[in-house]
């Protein structure tokens, strides 16, 4: 007897190409493993026995093999239409089991994987007629009426943990070997997949020049159904905020290692061009499995952290990993993209990086990327009139439909929340409430373009985290002012909480005057200096001890339509800590809870009665080299297809609670925080 296989089952409808896919992906496997494979078209008793067939495999092929044996199983004679002779399969170190029912609820106890593949029926019906000839004709409906009897008690698909739709284009093999690497189940078989993601190697070109960045991102992602665009509005002054304002990065998920994930309420689905692949467990542990480790560096003289990998959000309610109770967001919990390319822009040298995984097309892609860039150059756009159009440099966005919106709480029943807050302070069960509420709207389909929208806010907010991400239907533009946590290849942390805000002036002794009053206000001061203390805890957690220093403490920023308060907490990652698990130490970010973070949390929930979302989470990239850089997600508009009602908006503001707190202070302060975002639309703050 030898020791039990691995078994992978591929499935779907006939004419699914299930038996091609089978084939190349055997051929892959076998480039590290022992591979066995069985088609269930040879079990099958006749035409009519698909049910029959499935019991046949399952008893005689199945068992056996999942036991280590081998296993010997009657044949089917197509030509003469019984019995045929009796045939063994071998038991290796994977075995791959292909065909109508291989994913079948009897099968499953005996599997460590199910794959689904879908194919539209019109290339099902022509692709089966061609492998099976005129013999095949006369039965199609008769079969597929099988089908539809047992896929309605057994719904396979749905239980799979790969989909994948398969094209006939060649595609499907290697996405779905991508795939089985996220399940925990193949884990130790798959090794030698595994490891090779050590071996990536990557390729980099520095460019002289300084594109217009809306216009390169619009030239490479523009019609990308994924992409990610990390801003840094805020020009480089040689303000504090400049050193966060370095660099912007742009990539979507093509080329062979693109890649997508979305998280929610504790299910991972990730998506490999035409296949996808779906586990259960906390996301925070299935980021530490993709990331975390250096496993890519970047050229000598690269100054950036990133080197390719994840770019995305992670949504607020993630905090049912980190502390916080289970509630459910209409958006999902986490929206990453893996670039296995991307172009970074570093606005302090004036130049581009173009950089790629080193694949069979990365070539042809850096010679797209360079022309790209070089197309892209400032200059060169508005001497041929398409910056206005890319960057949308002159003229306010204006939405095809009037833009109203709602708000989740009225004036009234804001006060009576900031008092319940108060209350919960004075009853000694919080020290600070980081309340929120949201505004909404829906326009009618095609009303808004949410690529103009993004360039409409960057063009009135400019900041050193703005954003635009892009997962199909849902779309992210945010102008964040505020770092919530780096970590640097090295191991260096910081964190950047702001608290305190003051609206500008037009008038500049009464922007002078506002920027004081925060810089010297006792309030804001405390509340500052409470996440700060926050933080400080979160930090240490997985710091080295004795790293952990307050290098700013209540310093005055001022954005275009803000001035804010703003402190940095440095500390360094103890060596071999798992990075994944120290951003979860700090997440949500503490400026957006308040202290203490997990009871304030709960506190939040009865108070706010309603999901976040991505509003107070976290936008940016976990890179190749170990290291992340994230920003709270403010001042950031959700856009959502409404599934053929339009677009939804939304919009979260908020803000700190203390003992000392005046209700209409606060009002006005959560008025102040929208301004940015509804002036750059032509919409007002709702009335009420």
């Amino acid at each position: 007897m030898s020791p039990a296989p691995v078994i992978i089952a591929i499935d779907g409808r006939s004419g699914a190409g299930k038996t091609t896919l089978a084939i190349e992906l055997a051929a892959r496997l076998r480039e590290h493993h022992k591979v066995s494979l069985f088609h269930l078209e040879d079990i099958y008793p006749g035409w009519n026995g698909l049910a029959a067939g499935i019991e046949r495999y399952v008893t005689t092929v199945l068992a056996p093999l999942h036991r280590g044996d081998s296993a010997e199983w009657v044949s089917w004679d197509w030509t003469a239409h019984y019995d045929g002779d009796t045939r063994t399969t071998q038991p290796a170190e994977i075995v791959l089991v292909e065909g109508v029912g291989a994913a079948a609820e009897a099968a499953r106890p005996y599997l460590a994987a199910a794959i689904w593949a879908d194919s539209p029926e019109q290339d099902r019906r022509s692709r089966a007629l061609a492998r099976d000839g005129e013999s095949y004709e006369p039965y199609w409906d008769d079969w597929a009426a099988q089908e539809e009897a047992w896929l309605a008690g057994d719904d396979v698909p749905a239980r799979a943990d790969i989909r994948v739709l398969n094209l006939a284009d060649g595609a499907a093999p290697a996405e779905v070997l991508q795939a089985l690497q996220y399940l925990p189940s193949l884990a130790p078989v798959l090794l030698p997949e595994l490891g090779a993601r050590l071996g990536l190697q990557l390729r980099a070109e520095r460019i002289d020049a300084a594109p217009d960045p809306a216009l390169l991102f619009e030239s490479l992602f523009g019609r990308s159904a994924n992409a990610v665009w990390l801003d840094s509005s805020l020009s480089p002054d040689g303000s504090t905020a400049a050193e966060r304002s370095r660099f912007s990065i742009l990539a979507d998920d093509g080329g062979p290692h693109g890649q997508s994930v979305r998280h929610s309420s504790g299910t991972t689905r990730v998506s490999v061009g035409n296949a996808s692949v779906t586990s259960e467990g906390p996301f925070f542990r299935w980021l530490d499995g993709v990331w975390g480790h250096r496993t890519l560096r970047g050229p000598e003289d690269y100054p950036c952290e990133f080197t390719l990998g994840w770019l995305g959000y992670l949504g607020y309610e993630l905090k049912r990993e980190t502390g916080g109770s289970d509630v459910t967001a209409e958006t999902p919990d986490a929206c990453l993209l893996f670039a296995g390319r991307a172009v970074v822009l570093d606005h302090v040298e004036r130049t581009v990086w173009l950089l790629a995984l080193d694949t069979a097309d990365a070539g042809d892609w850096l010679e797209t990327a360079r022309t790209a860039a070089t197309g892209a150059a400032v200059g060169q756009a508005a001497a041929s009139g398409r910056e206005d159009r890319a960057s949308g440099a002159v003229g306010p966005y204006a939405p095809g439909h009037a833009l109203n919106f709602a708000a989740r709480d009225s004036e009234v029943s804001y006060k009576a929340k900031i008092t319940r807050a108060q209350h919960e302070i004075a009853e000694g069960n919080t020290y600070e409430v980081c309340l929120t509420t949201a505004l909404t709207a829906i326009l009618p389909a095609a009303a808004l373009d949410p690529r103009q929208a993004y360039l409409a806010l960057r063009r009135r907010n400019p900041a050193p985290f703005a954003s635009y991400l892009r997962f199909g239907d849902l779309t992210v533009a945010s102008t964040s002012p505020e770092r919530f946590l780096r970590i640097a290849a090295d191991g260096g942390m910081r964190a950047e909480p702001i608290k305190g805000t003051r609206h500008r002036d037009a008038d500049p002794a009464k922007d002078a005057l506002l920027r004081h009053e925060l810089e010297s206000s006792p309030k804001d001061r405390a509340e500052n200096i409470m996440i700060v203390d926050l933080l400080r805890n979160d930090l240490s957690h997985f710091a080295v001890p004795g790293s952990v220093s307050v290098s700013r403490l209540c310093a005055i920023e001022s954005y275009a339509t803000v001035h804010q308060m703003v402190s940095t907490i440095d500390a360094r990652l103890r060596p071999g800590m798992p990075r994944a698990e120290a951003v979860a130490a700090c997440f949500p970010a503490g400026s957006m809870t308040g202290a203490p973070k997990v009871s304030t949390m709960a506190i939040l929930d009865r108070l706010e009665g309603a999901p976040r979302g991505v509003y107070s989470g976290a936008i940016g990239y976990f890179s190749l080299s170990g290291a992340t850089d994230l920003a709270v997600a403010i001042r950031t508009l959700v856009l959502t297809d409404q599934a053929g009602d339009g677009t939804g908006l939304s919009l979260g503001v908020g803000g700190a609670i203390t003992a000392d707190s005046s209700p209409q202070e606060e009002y006005e302060e959560i008025r102040t925080k929208a301004f940015g975002v509804l002036s750059a639309l032509g919409a007002e703050f709702p009335a009420g």
